[in-house]
């Protein structure tokens, strides 16, 4: 493999004002979030010491960045314990990821750690220390300083379930002339879907090197809680035995909508309440202010379990979704509505096969929101007022929410197997 352009050195040079730059933004990141100081060498490619490489085993160095994306990668990191050819070093870039992947994957990996900043020095010194024989980069991964490192080390690159959003895709456009040369780096892109293939070829990429093997996130198998379990999980939030509105990774404006739609359900006699599961769990302090003047009584989880019933719980923990989503009668997918846009994940809801409902604005989502739209397995709102009367529609009409659960399952099922293809070509790659 031959290196980049020259192009990479525009990039250098922009990139390390651009560094200084977000310096301050990044110290009041680490300040509200936490969880990077202790590992901040790694951002500047001093990663933690790993085992020397086996003989017979390659080594892959694996970035994924969200929880949706570690979560994703689990069937990946099995099928390298049971195929034994392969160790991984896995990175990720948010306090969020690491904390997870610590969590999930100590047991399947040599070593845990932050991504690196994409410049020059910090990036070269963190593969002189890695030392990987294939670089994997999870959906909008693509760093060109990484790219450049892996062919400076005859390393390829593979990209899996490879998506660019309309955000991205609309600013990569109008750089298409230095897009495309980049992408070369890139020995293989694998597609989360048809029109993510497509937009990669009008980008530049390869068309020879892009393949749609389908969306990863879509095999996640989520372990389901067994009713005692569950009904132990209701008791400690405090949600009684009503039906349960859940708003699902909400965003500030969200919440309150949610509010006018358990205050209208409970005018309609409807037993009801609602767990809110903000983005950002740093966020409390702002709920609690919204809440404080709501009327209703309500609960942290964060703070441990509930003294008794509450009207709303805050699910203000990390990697717990999964669980909370399994006690919702009707899950409101956050960040869809004015003034946000991208949406979050539907897919966990869908595969839990949950009623959904959804703002106008699930761009980050398309593909799988058109799918579950044509399987009949969302429904969609434009505006706040909307979604209050929408969600207390549903909630008050089993009927629907079971046709919507019923479509959610055959969508699903008619849209597994990504894993395994993507597994198949890193078989491949490692082969040779």
């Amino acid at each position: 493999m031959t290196a980049l352009p020259p192009v990479i050195w525009i990039y250098r040079i922009l990139v390390l004002p651009g560094l200084v730059l977000a310096v301050p933004y990044f110290l009041w990141l680490m300040r509200r979030r936490g969880g990077h100081v202790e590992n901040l060498g790694h951002r500047f490619g001093g990663t933690d010491p790993l085992p020397p490489k086996v003989a017979g085993r390659k080594r892959v160095w694996l970035q994924a960045v969200s929880v949706g994306e570690m979560l994703a990668i689990a069937p990946l990191l099995e099928a390298f314990r049971r195929e034994g050819n392969a160790e991984v070093y896995l990175t990720t870039t948010t306090s969020t990821g690491y904390r997870l992947a610590q969590e999930k994957y100590a047991a399947l990996t040599i070593g845990i750690g932050y991504f690196p900043f994409d410049f020059w020095a910090f990036s070269e010194r963190a593969w002189w220390r890695v030392r990987p024989d294939l670089c994997i980069l999870m959906e909008g991964e693509r760093w060109p300083e990484h790219v450049h490192q892996a062919a400076l080390h005859g390393v390829p690159v593979l990209s899996i379930n490879a998506r660019l959003s309309d955000r991205s895709y609309r600013r990569l456009m109008r750089f298409r002339s230095v897009v495309g040369p980049l992408s070369r780096g890139i020995t293989r892109t694998l597609c989360a879907a048809r029109r993510d293939e497509q937009r990669f070829k009008l980008l530049g990429f390869p068309a020879e090197r892009l393949v749609t093997t389908g969306n990863m996130k879509l095999d996640v198998d989520i372990p389901l809680l067994p009713s005692a379990e569950l009904a132990r999980l209701r008791h400690e939030l405090g949600l009684g035995d009503g039906l349960v509105l859940l708003g699902s990774s909400t965003w500030p404006g969200e919440e309150a909508a949610l509010l006018a739609a358990l205050q209208s359900a409970r005018r309609r006699g409807l037993v009801a309440s609602l767990l809110l599961v903000p983005r950002h769990s740093e966020r409390r302090e702002e709920l609690r202010a919204l809440l404080d003047g709501s009327g209703f009584t309500f609960h942290f989880r964060s703070v441990g379990p509930a003294p008794g019933p509450v009207d709303v719980v805050v699910g203000d923990t990390t990697g717990e979704l999964r669980k909370f989503t399994q006690l919702a009668d009707l899950v409101f997918v956050g960040k869809s509505l004015a003034p946000h846009d991208g949406g979050q994940t539907p897919v966990e809801a869908a595969i839990l096969e949950k009623p959904l409902l959804h703002g106008p604005h699930m761009t980050n989502f398309r593909q799988i929101i058109r799918g579950l739209t044509e399987a009949g397995a969302v429904r969609k709102v434009e505006t706040h007022e909307e979604l209050t009367r929408v969600a207390v529609d549903l909630l008050a009409d089993e009927a629907q929410r079971k046709a919507l659960t019923a479509s959610a399952h055959a969508w699903h099922e008619a849209n597994r197997g990504a894993t395994e293809r993507t597994v198949a070509v890193i078989r491949e790659m490692l082969r040779r």
